[in-house]
């Protein structure tokens, strides 16, 4: 009976796991890089990653009573992809800890704020929404002139879509979002 457990896969697990590689996939469009300004770096790529990953949460969060474990399951999929992310290049052991816990961290901070933007919806919420998405999405855009406009219209078309999107479809591991143009 143990070792069945230890084999045992945990459903909620593999749903995370596959809805991750499709915020993955989505944040890393080059259209976004290319046509919406973010920043085509590390930390840009981070971003789009934490901002695709929040749309996601809000809807399993706002919507299904159980997405809260899926949800919960989601954000350590995320963990474990930095921290295997930060090995890759080549942080040493002792400090991938560290840094894993400051990227938790600041994920932590830009969840609250993008939620707090989207709680007041299209268009109470979107001066809160531009002013996150500048200080996050553009945060290392040295020249500060960076206009959110567009990338603010990016978001509010996926929220609108994953809002769509049959509930059971995306506990089922299938997130709904739109893809860009190449």
């Amino acid at each position: 009976m143990f070792f069945k457990r230890l084999l045992k896969s945990d459903p909620a697990e593999e749903t995370a796991w596959t809805l991750y590689r499709q915020v993955v996939e989505t944040a890393r469009q080059p259209a976004l890089f290319r046509d919406y300004g973010v920043p085509d770096s590390v930390d840009g790529r981070f971003e789009s990653i934490v901002l695709h990953l929040v749309l996601v949460l809000r809807r399993l969060k706002r919507d299904f009573p159980e997405g809260e474990g899926l949800a919960g399951a989601l954000q350590e999929v995320f963990y474990a992809d930095m921290d295997r992310s930060l090995r890759e290049m080549g942080a040493g052991d002792l400090g991938v800890g560290k840094r894993v816990q400051r990227m938790a961290e600041g994920f932590v901070g830009r969840l609250a704020s993008y939620e707090a933007a989207l709680a007041d919806g299209f268009p109470d919420g979107e001066e809160a929404l531009k002013a996150a998405l500048v200080r996050n999405a553009y945060g290392t855009v040295s020249d500060g002139a960076v206009d959110p406009q567009d990338l603010l219209g990016y978001v509010r078309l996926q929220v609108e879509a994953l809002d769509r999107q049959p509930g059971a479809e995306l506990r089922g591991g299938t997130v709904g979002f739109v893809p860009l143009e190449a």
